[in-house]
Order: structure tokens, then sequence, then C-alpha cells
């Protein structure tokens, strides 16, 4: 029998101390694309991989999609990919990945040279990310134990940010996110041209290329929403909130973000459409409300009011306009679908400057 190999007291005890202080980085971090970066990090410096690259994940009705997000190379460069690099990508696309998922592998090893190893990682029960690590040479299963403990961290953690994240009755983002994410997409550049082409064959839009494209902020609201608690109670009011939040989910695209405000308001953060084309997909999106049947209930519909996001005024600007076409919405008829803009040319609502210091949450 060969005897165990013994690594010196004190190569034990600096190992330990770099895992804790890898931990600690990682934990101090609230924001996800922070975390991200330091996991990669840890895993590259714990490895001593050529390169490490974080892929962003979506679990839909099309399948798992991919996204890469940062790579992070052996001098601790990191670097974000632009253009077609950036687009979104059916799972399908690497085999290895694919049939380790199929398979429910923590720890999935690629045919690409030298060696590629893929760790997804789940968020209740659905891949949240994956990290690529492109090696020298495999890794003994001693480094790939201690990988799996902090990926297990890591996952915990995940967990808990989403939860405080996510409303818990429908899943969608909650409203305290709403004010980070709205910030995001003001700060994002969403001009290029080529961003159309990045989404998945499924999930692509029809813009014409002389059609300016924006951003667009809608608020949804379910008519009468109060008389569906009221007259058949709050276990298929309830009901109707979730079935309302799945069809905001196919009806959008995983780059649009989606939020319950609470009650039976919700908010679409849609991305980098044009004016006509934002209308058609709030008005598709009304219809299908329209047809669904809900359990008890039968017919529910919706009213929404939206507004195109101005890179240069106040979120509590953008979000009083789309806020004044629902209101324009609900008073004239309900279940139908108001563009500020549009109601302004008619002069059916007025221009109403926003107090820039006003905190709207």
């Amino acid at each position: 029998m060969v005897p165990a190999q013994r690594f010196p007291d004190h190569f034990i005890q600096h190992a330990m101390e770099s895992i804790i202080q890898y931990l600690v980085e990682m934990t101090a971090h609230r924001d996800h694309e922070l975390l991200n970066m330091s996991v990669a990090s840890s895993l590259r410096a714990i490895t001593e991989a050529e390169a490490v690259r974080v892929w962003e994940c979506n679990s839909s009705h099309h399948g798992v999609l991919l996204r890469e997000r940062v790579m992070i190379g052996a001098d601790g460069t990191c670097t974000a990919p632009e253009g077609q690099a950036a687009r979104w990508r059916a799972v399908t696309d690497f085999q290895d990945l694919y049939k380790g998922l199929e398979a429910g592998l923590q720890v999935i090893t690629g045919k690409d040279p030298p060696c590629c190893l893929w760790l997804p990682v789940s968020v209740k029960g659905r891949v949240h990310t994956c990290f690529e690590l492109h090696l020298c040479t495999p890794l003994p299963p001693a480094s790939l134990d201690v990988i799996r403990g902090i990926l297990l961290i890591y996952q915990n953690y995940q967990s808990l940010l989403n939860d405080s994240e996510h409303d818990t009755l429908t899943g969608l983002l909650n409203r305290k996110t709403f004010d980070d994410h709205f910030t995001k997409v003001l700060r994002a550049d969403w001009s290029d041209p080529g961003y159309a082409l990045q989404q998945p064959q499924a999930c692509q839009r029809r813009a014409s290329p002389e059609a300016p494209l924006h951003d667009w902020l809608a608020i949804i609201d379910i008519d009468h929403f109060k008389q569906v608690n009221d007259h058949y109670g709050h276990l298929y009011g309830d009901e109707v909130l979730i079935l309302i939040a799945n069809l905001l989910r196919t009806s959008f695209r995983p780059d649009d973000r989606l939020f319950r405000f609470g009650g039976e308001e919700f908010v679409v953060l849609l991305r980098q459409v044009s004016s006509e084309d934002a209308h058609r997909i709030f008005e598709r999106f009304r219809s299908n409300v329209e047809a669904q049947q809900f359990p008890q209930v039968g017919r529910v519909t919706v009213s929404t009011g939206y507004a195109h996001i101005d890179l240069q005024e106040a979120p509590v600007a953008i979000m009083g306009r789309a806020d004044q076409a629902l209101y324009h919405a609900k008073t004239h008829g309900r279940n139908r679908v108001c563009h500020y803009d549009q109601l302004l040319q008619r002069g059916e609502v007025r221009h109403e400057s926003a107090n820039d210091t006003a905190e709207f949450f």
C-alpha cells in the first residue's frame, strides 16, 4: 500500500488561510456581478487556471440559455465580451456542458484542449451561473473537493441574495430591487446596433433598421382585482397573480426585467425596441391575459401605461409618466395599453416636471 502523502503543517495552514480569505471576500458582496467576479478570481487562483469565464444562465420555456459576462485571464485581468460574443446562446452549443447537466453532474470535464472544467451552479432547481475553467492539467481529487465546497457556499449565498430580491409569491423581482436594476439600465449603453442580433433566435424581435430603439418602462395593473379577492377569496387571487407572472415570463425576453411592485401591480423594463414594437409587445401581453382562462375566476384583464426611458431624466419622472398613462388607461375603459408620449401629443395628459430630489421609493 502506498502511504498517504502528508503535507507540512505550514503548507496546510497557508492553504486554509487562503481559502478562508477567498470566502471572506466572496461573502462581502451584495451585488451578483461582483460576487461572480470574486468567485471566478478565487477559482483561478486556487486552480492556477489559464482563464475563467463566468456565464449567466437563464432557464425558460426556450430551454437553458447562456451569456458570457466576464473572463478573467491568467494575470487576473478582467475582460467583458462585446458584440456577438455577448449574445445569448443555447446550452446545446456546448455539448459537454449540455450532457453533464442532463446527467446532473456538478463538475463537468470538457474535451476541449488543454483541459476544460464546467462548474454549473443551480438556485431553486434552475441553473443560475456557470464557471468555465481552462486548465493546463487536470486537477487532483483534493482540489476538486475544495472547489465543490466553495461552490456549495456560493450556491447557498446566491440563494440568500435571490430570496431577498424576489417576490415570494410570484418569483418575479421585488420592488426593493427595482431601483438598482433601473440604475443599471440608465448606466448601460444599449445603443449598439448589433444588440438585437445578440438575442437567441427564439427570443428575437423584429425591428426596422430605420426605427430608433429605446428602453421602456411599463406599469401593469390587474383590473378590478379587489373584486376577485372579495368574490372568490385570496387563494384564487394569489392564483391569478401567479398565472399573470407566468404570462409575463413567456411574453418577454431574458434581458427584460419583470417586477411585482406589490398587490396587483407589476413593472416591466423592456430593452431596446422601437416605439411600434413596444406597443405591439405590450398589446400582445394584454391580449394573452384576456385570452387566459383563470381557475374559478374566469376572465381577467390588465391595463398598461408605459413611457420611454430618457437617459437624461430622473427615474421618478419616467415612473411618473408611465403612471399617468396607466391612470388614463384605468379611467378610459380599462383592458387597454396607453403610451404616454402619444397621450401627450393628443393633449390627453399634461406634462408635469418632476422634482429630481424626490425619493420615489
